[in-house]
Formats: C-alpha cells, structure tokens, sequence
C-alpha cells in the first residue's frame, strides 16, 4: 500500500517497508530513501525501480513501486514526440505541475491516478471538472479502475 502526503512542503509517497520517495516542488529534487536520484540513469532502492530520462534539457522520472508505474513531470516546456511519449507509456499514477501546456499532456498520458501540484493545482482539477476536496494523506490500495481516472487533491 502506498501513502502520499506533503510532509515539510514535499511530496512524500511512502510504501509498505517504510521506504519513502520524497519530491521537493521547490527544487525539482528527488529523493529514494535518502538517495540522489537527479541524474539521467536508472536506479533500484529496496525494491523500487527508476528510470530518469533527460529529454530537452530536463529530467523525467518513471518509477515502478509495488507493481504500480509512477510518473513524475516538473516540466512541461518540451514538444510531445513519440520518443518522450513512450516512457509515459502504462501509467498508473501521474504526479503533474499545472500549466497550460499541461493539459495537452495530460491528455496524451491515460494515467489512472493524477496527483496536481503546484500554485495553480486548483485550477487544473477545475479545468478537469474536479471538484474534490482537499485531503491531508491518501492512501493507494489494491488496483485501479481501468475505464477511468481519479484525482487526488493533497494539502501542501
């Protein structure tokens, strides 16, 4: 099971042995258990994979963790091409800054679980449709529905 919330104005995400990945929106920093994973590479931590990917000048993580493929996306600024769409391929949960180019990807990612963040987190769910409140902690249990996507509003 995993568990999300904003712990010191970052994203925590915590799984069943306690290993936590920590997003700091702030600096684009990553965080596996401690471990620097802010460079183009592939990693594994106590069972959890990663894939950084290094496309038009930013870094684009893919994670998979208890078998659920997470993506994170800081950026937006970059042209949707099959070589980057391909990694957003599968995904089950889409950690995703708000802008207006954001949901043009948005859109090109069938992501099952989408976590907003960011200053106009808000008006992205909105644009969306969203109206759901904000939640202090959510937890992700069992398996996701395959013909729809829901959205989590965390407090920061």
């Amino acid at each position: 099971m995993l568990e999300l919330q904003y712990t010191q104005d970052k994203l925590c995400i915590k799984d069943g042995n306690n290993t936590t990945l920590e997003f700091d929106p702030a600096t684009n920093k990553i965080l596996l258990g401690g471990l620097d994973i802010n460079y183009a590479w592939e990693y594994e931590k106590s069972g959890i994979l990663v894939e950084v990917k290094q496309y038009a000048w930013n870094l684009y993580y893919n994670f998979l963790i208890e078998g659920k493929r997470l993506v994170v996306i800081w950026n937006d600024s970059f042209e949707l091409k099959e070589e980057i769409l391909t990694f957003f391929w599968d995904v089950d949960i889409l950690i995703i800054i708000w802008t207006k180019q954001a949901a043009k990807l948005f859109e090109n990612i069938e992501a099952k679980l989408v976590i907003p963040y960011g200053e106009w987190k808000d008006i992205f769910l909105n644009t969306l449709g969203q109206k759901i409140e904000e939640v202090d902690k959510y937890k992700v249990k069992g398996e996701f529905s395959l013909d729809s996507t829901d959205f989590v509003n965390l407090v920061v």
